[in-house]
């Protein structure tokens, strides 16, 4: 009976008797804050990112933007976890979030002084809060478990799946802002709004900011795993995992996760959405495609099971992307009336289901993997999803849309029939349990 009632709360630990957390507020309290704050900065930061191509046109400012943050947040990706041990997960949430700021600021005057020194700063602070979210909400997951007398390992689920299901609502909710406020932007007309846009963006920086100085400061001693001694020792560990073939199988993908949403934002919304609905639409239809992308994160994940679903998994988004690459390379050209205008919207929404099961299953592919060196492993995923992206805007000003999609269809082949080698290998050697 005792068992029965354990298993039950396990099931909903969020729901669990609250627990103090050091500030006074609950574990529960402090996961429900950061999620809150974390959708208010990136309904912002993801609208903007989406419009970057597309308002930012002079010059290729905005794409380039974008390169040279990506290529920011690679090259710090390796140094954020020392930095955050010294600074604490809750100053660097906050201190992470001030390069958000920062950015949206400098959209009000977008010149190559205040967009490409305001990218650099991001790229460094991106990779700050990212790695501050994970220790601050593994930490405040594991100290309601413990205070709680609940198993850690459903614990843990809840917190992340309530924070992982309000950070993909963010695409929704920010280009639904961007598509009600931005108008013109086609056929040379010029953009009307983005000034009131971007003001409404920093309002919703200063709401994300302010939730996450609300936060309880965390006990790291008692909540978190011992740390690395020395930046050397934690760059060992975070390389360990390239010995391993399974990671070296496992790249080409986490590179392809990387490309395909730079794709997206870089390449669809300028030369299939803009062309056809104008920048205004660029937020309607990167809503749908992140409507479909929340929708499919959340089935995939509850689908997998192991090495079999996963693959399987990643086999309907593989199948359904190379169908949208091939159409665009073959057979697509910008059409007048209401199928035209809907072509694009249906293109997003299948490309969000691709991106959705590519998300979930490589997370759940390295933690079925590499479960020893799961940070490490992590590690790998940020840095090479965020060096691919970078390749993709320094590449976008310079090739025609076709040579783009000839190396989006080679980088898929390639990328999927390395996952299939690694299930092989994997099934082979039987290192994973199915």
């Amino acid at each position: 009976m005792d068992a029965h009632r354990d298993e039950e709360a396990a099931a909903s630990p969020l729901l669990a008797a609250p627990a103090p957390a050091a500030g006074g507020r609950s574990h529960a309290a402090d996961a429900h804050l950061v999620s809150a704050a974390f959708l208010f900065v990136f309904s912002a930061y993801s609208a903007a990112q989406n419009l970057e191509t597309s308002v930012n046109t002079e010059g290729d400012l905005g794409t380039v933007s974008m390169g040279i943050l990506y290529t920011s947040f690679t090259l710090f990706c390796v140094a954020a976890s020392p930095v955050v041990t010294r600074m604490g997960p809750k100053r660097a949430l906050v201190v992470g979030s001030s390069g958000y700021l920062l950015f949206i600021l400098s959209n009000f005057v977008p010149t190559w002084y205040t967009m490409v020194p305001a990218s650099l700063y991001l790229g460094f602070t991106a990779s700050i809060i990212w790695v501050g979210q994970g220790t601050y909400l593994t930490s405040a997951a594991l100290s309601h478990a413990r205070e709680n007398n609940l198993p850690e390992g459903p614990t843990l689920g809840s917190f992340n799946g309530e924070f992982w299901g309000m950070f993909a609502s963010t695409q929704v909710i920010g280009n639904l802002i961007s598509l009600a406020l931005l108008r013109n932007g086609k056929d040379g007309e010029s953009v009307t709004g983005k000034n009131l846009l971007f003001a409404v963006f920093l309002g919703f920086m200063i709401v994300g900011i302010v939730l996450m100085c609300l936060l309880s400061k965390r006990d790291e001693k008692k909540d978190n795993a011992p740390t690395h001694s020395s930046f050397g020792a934690m760059l060992k560990y975070i390389v360990a995992p390239l010995k391993d073939r399974r990671m070296l199988l496992t790249i080409p993908l986490i590179a392809y996760s990387g490309l395909q949403q730079a794709f997206v934002w870089a390449v669809f919304t300028k030369s299939i959405v803009t062309p056809v609905l104008g920048i205004s639409g660029v937020g309607g239809a990167m809503a749908i495609y992140g409507a479909a992308d929340v929708v499919c994160s959340l089935i995939a994940g509850r689908l997998t099971s192991g090495l079999h679903s996963a693959a399987f998994i990643v086999s309907v988004g593989a199948v359904l992307q190379a169908v949208v690459l091939f159409w665009l390379l073959f057979f697509y050209s910008p059409m007048s009336g209401l199928l035209g205008a809907a072509i694009p919207l249906f293109i997003g929404a299948l490309w969000g289901v691709g991106d959705g099961v590519l998300n979930t299953q490589l997370s759940a592919l390295l933690g079925l993997l590499f479960e020893d060196v799961k940070e490490a492993a992590f590690a790998q995923l940020k840095v090479w999803q965020s060096g691919a992206i970078a390749v993709i805007f320094f590449l976008s000003p310079n090739i025609t849309l076709q040579a783009m999609l000839i190396l989006m269809t080679t980088s898929l082949f390639i990328s999927f029939g390395s996952f299939l080698f690694l299930t092989h290998v994997v099934e082979r050697t039987s290192t994973v349990r199915p």
